[in-house]
C-alpha cells in the first residue's frame, strides 16, 4: 500500500466527530424524540411509554443512540431513540447488533457451572490444577485461587485492561484497533502485577477472571470457550444472532456506530471496527437485544442450570468498588444482585469502546429489560447522569 493510501485510509476510519451538545444530538434525531408531556408517574404508564421516555432521556444526555427491548412472558415491547450514525442522520436499528462486552462473563460462568454440574470439575477445585503455571509471578499463586473466586470476583487478580496500547488514548485506538490478543498474552500481562489482596478476603471487579475461565473452559473440554457457550447455550436457545467473532472488526447489518470519549472535553471517536480479542472471553461476544432478553430470561426461569448449581450462581458477596452506583450491589457467579424498591432484580452490564448495554432480569425470570446505547462519555458529569438515568429506567422497567 503507498503513503497516499494509507493516508487516505487512516482518514477513512478516523471519523473523530466532535463532542456534541444534548440539544444538537437531538436535532438530528430520527425515530424516537422526547416527549412534551410531563413525565407521569411509573406506575401510570405503559411499558412502551416509560421505555421510550428512559431512551430518550439517554439521548437527551448526549447520547448518539440508543435502543432497548422487554419481554414480559412472551410479550415484547421494543423502542429506540437518536441516530445510529452522526453523518449521516441514519435512524437507531430496531434490533442491531452490537458488542455486548461483559455481558459476556454470564454466559462464560453458565457454561462452567453447567461442567461443575456433569462432575467435570469442582467451584473449589484451585486454579492451578487445571492450569498450571498459568496463575503465577509476583505473588500469583494458581495453588490458592479457586474456580469459584474467579467467577465471584474475589481471587485478588489485577485488571490489565488500562495497559492495553488500543483502549489508552484515540490515537493509540486507531494505531492499535487491529491487535491480536490471546486470553494467555492477556493473563500473561496481569501476572506481571502483584495481585490486589489475598484471594477470598475482598471483592475487585477484573476480567483477568474471566480471561482465566474461559482458558480453562477449554482445559476442561477440550474446545474454545465460545464454541462450548455455541454448543450449550445458543443453540438450544436458538439464540442466532449472538456469536464471537474472533478476529473479524467489523459488526454484520444492522447495527449502530459506536462513539467513544476517550478524555473529558475531548471529541467523540468512531470506534466501531475493531478487534474484539482484546476482551476474549471476558467481554468479545456480540448480540441483540432480542437474544439477550431471551437468555436472560432463560437464565432467570432455571432452563440453562440444574437446581444447585443455579443456587451457586446467585450465591453473592458485597460488591465493594461499586457501592458508589448503589448501596447494596452484590456480586454472584458472572451475575450481579442490584437492589431496588420492588425488591431487586439479577443483571450485568457491559462494556466495549463507544458500547454499554445494561440488562436485568426479574427473580422469577417472568420479565427481562435490555438496552445499549452507541455512545460512551468521559465527561464526568454527563457520564454520571447517564449512568443515574440508566438505573432509574431498569427500576421502572422491572418494577412495571
Amino acid at each position: 500500500m503507498s503513503a497516499r493510501s494509507a493516508a487516505r485510509r487512516a482518514v477513512r476510519w478516523r471519523r473523530v466527530v466532535a463532542a456534541v451538545t444534548a440539544g444538537a444530538v437531538l436535532a438530528a434525531a430520527v425515530g424516537g424524540a422526547a416527549g412534551a408531556a410531563a413525565p407521569q408517574a411509573p406506575d401510570q404508564r405503559s411499558t412502551a411509554t416509560v421505555l421510550q421516555h428512559g431512551l430518550d432521556d439517554l439521548h437527551d444526555l448526549g447520547v448518539s443512540g440508543t435502543q432497548g427491548l422487554v419481554r414480559d412472558g412472551h410479550r415484547v415491547t421494543v423502542a429506540r431513540s437518536g441516530v445510529a450514525d452522526v453523518e449521516t442522520g441514519a435512524p437507531m436499528p430496531i434490533d442491531g447488533y452490537f458488542r455486548i462486552g461483559s455481558e459476556t462473563k454470564t454466559f462464560v460462568s453458565v457454561v462452567l457451572l453447567q461442567l461443575v454440574g456433569e462432575g467435570r470439575l469442582r467451584l473449589d477445585d484451585p486454579i492451578e490444577r487445571w492450569l498450571p503455571g498459568v496463575v503465577n509471578g509476583n505473588g500469583n499463586d494458581g495453588r490458592h485461587v479457586t474456580v469459584r473466586q474467579l467467577l465471584q470476583h474475589t481471587s485478588g487478580l489485577y485488571d490489565p485492561t488500562g495497559d492495553l496500547d488500543a483502549l489508552r488514548s484515540a490515537e493509540d485506538f486507531l494505531a492499535h484497533r487491529f491487535d491480536h490478543y490471546t486470553e494467555a498474552q492477556l493473563v500473561a500481562m496481569a501476572m506481571q502485577h502483584e495481585p490486589l489482596f489475598p484471594a477470598g478476603t475482598h471483592w475487585s471487579y477484573s476480567n483477568t477472571n474471566y480471561l482465566v475461565a474461559g482458558m480453562l473452559i477449554e482445559k476442561v473440554t477440550g474446545d474454545r470457550w465460545h464454541t462450548e457457550v455455541r454448543a450449550r447455550i445458543l443453540k438450544p436457545l436458538r439464540l442466532t444472532d449472538t456469536f464471537y467473532p474472533g478476529d473479524r472488526p467489523t459488526l454484520p447489518r444492522p447495527h449502530a456506530e459506536a462513539y467513544q470519549q476517550f478524555a473529558p472535553g475531548e471529541p467523540l471517536v468512531d470506534t466501531t471496527v475493531f478487534n474484539p480479542t482484546v476482551a476474549a472471553s471476558a467481554g468479545g461476544l456480540v448480540s441483540t437485544t432480542t437474544d439477550l432478553a431471551r437468555f436472560w430470561q432463560a437464565l432467570g426461569r432455571g432452563q440453562l442450570l440444574r437446581p444447585r448449581q443455579l443456587a451457586e450462581l446467585h450465591q453473592t458477596v458485597l460488591a465493594e468498588t461499586v457501592q458508589g452506583v448503589r448501596s447494596g450491589i452484590a456480586y454472584g457467579l458472572g451475575i450481579m444482585w442490584i437492589p431496588n424498591r420492588c425488591g431487586g432484580y439479577w443483571a450485568h452490564f457491559g462494556d466495549m469502546p463507544g458500547v454499554s448495554t445494561l440488562n436485568a432480569v426479574s427473580p422469577d425470570g417472568r420479565r427481562s429489560a435490555v438496552f445499549y446505547r452507541a455512545t460512551v462519555l468521559a465527561d464526568p458529569e454527563r457520564a454520571s447522569a447517564v449512568m443515574q438515568r440508566e438505573m432509574e429506567l431498569l427500576d421502572d422497567l422491572i418494577c412495571d
